[in-house]
């Protein structure tokens, strides 16, 4: 007796309709496309090795925030790397407690209840070992707990009634992580996937990568996933057919087809980050002040004039 599939609301179908592809239509790629990829992130990057002997550098780790916030205001990078990370809050939290409890949702038996997911996904976190994340949630006051519970129920209940049920033959994975070393490992660039659904076959693209957000939208957002683009098709040797961003807020779904001209230029693009990152570790370069919406959370605000005058002029500041 055959199952009933299931009802699937507009927003439901909509992803379903964006993401879903027939194999005889999925792109099929150079089958060395991942060794030019590879060979075009060395020839790029290698006059930068002695450099970092220079500087005393081990290790290089260059992620899509890394990539984005050099090639963004030079200034805030640079204050952001002084400072570091400076501690939990709950709206940093909030998305871990809920990417966590996505995952569960996806190999749960039965009905998904949010409420239950999230609390299970507390106390994984709560016993876990994950930049002092769990140090943070278990001297979190009773409120400061009630409040990470519910901001994350909310984010899976809009994750839940936003996406169709992830059934086991679409190959669903939640925060996976992938990575490329160059140069024994002396410059590695790392990524952790949101949400990845389906497998290549062959040099047939069939990978789709998701990053959930909680907030609008943003350009960059186009620049990180074809950087997790960039380093699945350089490790697998071929890479997705597609990449999409999903807002929770607005169930609004961001797709775009991946291309070898478009690897390309995001491996440029990180070539030219690193480059700059090293260049301004080393001394040799002013930083460039570039003013937009994060002026407001920068950390050198108060001394930065161009930053005042930039959110002075607009009328939602």
């Amino acid at each position: 007796m055959a199952l009933a599939q299931p009802v699937l609301n507009p927003a439901q179908q909509q992803v379903l309709d964006a993401l879903a592809c027939a194999p005889r239509d999925r792109p099929i790629f150079e089958e060395d496309l991942g060794a030019q990829l590879r060979s075009h992130l060395e020839d790029g990057l290698e006059p930068l090795v002695p450099v970092l002997d220079t500087l005393g550098i081990d290790q290089l780790w260059v992620s899509k925030h890394k990539v984005g916030s050099i090639l963004g205001c030079e200034v805030r990078f640079l204050a952001d790397e002084e400072i570091g990370f400076d501690g939990w809050t709950v709206p940093r939290a909030r998305g871990t407690v809920a990417h966590r409890a996505i995952e569960l949702s996806m190999n749960v038996p039965g009905e998904a209840v949010p409420a239950q997911l999230v609390e299970h996904a507390l106390a994984i976190l709560t016993e876990g070992e994950t930049n002092g994340l769990a140090d943070w949630l278990q001297a979190l006051s009773e409120f400061e707990r009630a409040d990470l519970r519910g901001s994350a129920i909310n984010d899976v209940c809009a994750f839940l009634e936003s996406w169709p049920p992830l059934e086991p033959k679409f190959r669903p994975r939640s925060e996976s992580k992938v990575r490329v070393e160059l140069f024994d490992g002396r410059i590695t660039l790392a990524g952790k996937v949101d949400l990845t659904l389906g497998v290549a076959e062959g040099m047939r693209a069939g990978k789709v990568l998701v990053d959930l957000k909680t907030g609008g939208f943003s350009p960059v957002h186009l620049d990180d996933l074809r950087f997790y683009a960039l380093i699945e098709a350089v490790v697998r040797g071929v890479p997705p057919r597609r990449v999409a961003s999903h807002y929770l807020e607005s169930a609004r779904l961001v797709p775009e087809d991946v291309t070898a001209p478009m690897l390309a230029s995001a491996a440029e693009r990180a070539v030219a980050a690193v480059r700059r990152w090293v260049e301004l570790r080393a001394g040799g370069a002013e930083p460039v002040r570039k003013i937009g919406p994060m002026c407001r959370w920068c950390p050198v605000l108060s001394t930065c004039d161009v930053g005042q005058a930039h959110l002075a002029s607009r009328d939602d500041w």
